[in-house]
């Protein structure tokens, strides 16, 4: 009897193999080669009559733009890019129990209520318990069609039946949970992932329905199976949050239909999830005076300026390796910044275990933070508080110059709405309004200069504070 042969599938990017290897070939992800089991494979794919042609259309004509589905919760249509586009397909995806099938809830009963037809399908709660949690956040009356149901076909037929109302929303919670009958695999596996998603898509196209789909994460934070499916539909979003903190970030890190980076924040309460309009000002609240290692960062999520407090501690070590520990921004980020003080400004902070905090769980990508670091680290090495009226954004080269960053005029008013008085910004940045002081920094050097001068009361006891640490490294 011959052997049945084994292929293994990239989770990654799709490509197969005829063994199991540790990395894979083709895009050099390790441990993402997946068993495909016997029959694992996608469904037959009909063959188009010979001599069928397509119509072609020039860039030029103009077609009538439909119009966005508001759902009524700003932060969630802003990440959007305006509303929801009909036809179209979203994948949201996070963390088990961080508050996405709340989100969708709530976005889907108030949907409903504007008129719009919603149709929820759970694959991985019972009826009564997703009743139970519209019941605590008050939507039991919410005209929503709830359905539980693992079957694409069964969907799909529902979904389908002539009704005199117009396409509306389908939410599918959640994609690892959805089989269809033609392909011979689990739940959940590459081949079932990849054929329910392109179905569900192709369905979104012809029809005008807008189906968003749950998506599981894996430890690495990505979406669960082929990244081919983040390729297959239009807006992938990601909500993100720490555990330890209420606020929930909804962020988009793809959309054919709007920009991306934008962010929605939220806050978790007991009557679920609650917008908040003023971000900065919620990042900000109870942040203590003269405090050193803390400041201010005028940063940019997409379009919206949010101003976010970061936080930094310097502390001498007795372990051969200090601790480099950090929250909110990246690792290897923070290990640039520290070799750029330690060798461009001679601070000796290899001898030092540092940590660092991005406050209210929000995560920081740009570089533009690496000027707002590097302050919150010299305050913190001088143990002298920066200003507490103050905002600092820049972004640091190797040699230690503050190099300009994009929308500076944004991140100043920003900072003047919430009455900041003073900015750190890189040299070359024009004042926005009378009230708000700059202090222009061209070279890393200088702001560590003018830190030591605050610690030792002159430039001469400054240059001398510097002297042990030198010792030190010799």
């Amino acid at each position: 009897m011959a052997r049945a042969s084994q292929s293994f599938t990239c989770t990654a990017c799709g490509a197969t193999a005829s063994k199991w290897a540790g990395r894979c070939d083709s895009c050099g992800e390790w441990n993402s080669l997946a068993e495909d089991l016997p029959g694992d494979g996608p469904a037959p794919v009909l063959q188009l009559k010979k001599k069928q042609a397509i119509t072609l259309s020039s860039l030029a004509t103009e077609e009538a733009e439909a119009p966005r589905i508001i759902s009524g919760i700003a932060e969630f249509d802003r990440v959007c890019g305006g509303g929801l586009v009909p036809g179209s397909a979203l994948l949201v995806g996070g963390d088990p129990g961080i508050g996405k099938s709340t989100l969708l809830l709530q976005a889907t009963a108030a949907l409903a209520a504007r008129g719009v037809r919603a149709i929820y399908i759970s694959g991985e709660e019972s009826g009564a318990q997703v009743k139970l949690r519209a019941k605590r956040l008050g939507l039991a009356g919410a005209p929503v069609e709830l359905g539980i149901e693992t079957r694409l076909g069964s969907i799909l037929a529902t979904v389908e039946k002539p009704t005199k109302q117009p396409p509306g929303i389908l939410v599918i919670d959640s994609i690892q949970t959805v089989m269809a009958d033609a392909i011979d695999a689990a739940p959940g596996t590459v081949s079932q992932l990849r054929g329910t998603t392109q179905e569900l898509v192709r369905f979104a196209k012809r029809s005008g329905w807008t189906v968003i789909l749950v998506g599981h994460v894996t430890k690495e934070g990505q979406i669960a199976g082929p990244r081919v499916i983040e390729h297959m539909v239009d807006t992938v979003l990601y909500f993100e949050g720490d555990r330890g903190h209420r606020f929930r970030i909804l962020r988009g890190v793809k959309n054919r239909f709007g920009p991306t980076d934008e962010i929605g924040v939220f806050d978790m309460t007991g009557n679920g999830l609650e917008e908040v309009a003023n971000p900065s000002a919620l990042f900000l609240a109870g942040r203590r005076d003269n405090s050193s290692g803390s400041v201010v960062f005028a940063g940019m999520e997409g379009s919206r300026p949010v101003l976010v407090e970061i936080q930094a501690l310097v502390a001498p070590t007795s372990l051969g390796t200090p601790r480099r520990t950090v929250v909110g921004w990246d690792s290897g980020r923070l290990a640039m910044v520290l070799a750029v003080l330690d060798t461009r400004c001679n601070l000796s902070l290899s001898s030092c275990d540092v940590y660092l905090n991005v406050a209210g769980g929000l995560r920081i990508y740009e570089p533009a933070a690496d000027l707002a670091v590097a302050t919150a680290l010299i305050s913190s090495y001088c143990n002298v508080a920066a200003r507490f009226d103050s905002a600092v954004f820049g972004e640091i080269s190797l040699s230690g110059e503050v190099r300009t960053v994009a929308q500076s005029d944004k991140r100043l008013k920003e900072a003047t709405k919430l009455g900041l008085t003073h900015a750190i910004v890189p040299a070359g940045t024009n004042a926005v309004a009378r009230t708000m002081s700059l202090q222009q920094v061209e070279m890393l050097n200088d702001l560590v200069d003018s830190f030591l001068i605050q610690a030792d009361g002159h430039t001469a006891e400054s240059q001398d504070a510097r002297t042990p640490h030198e010792n030190n490294n010799r």
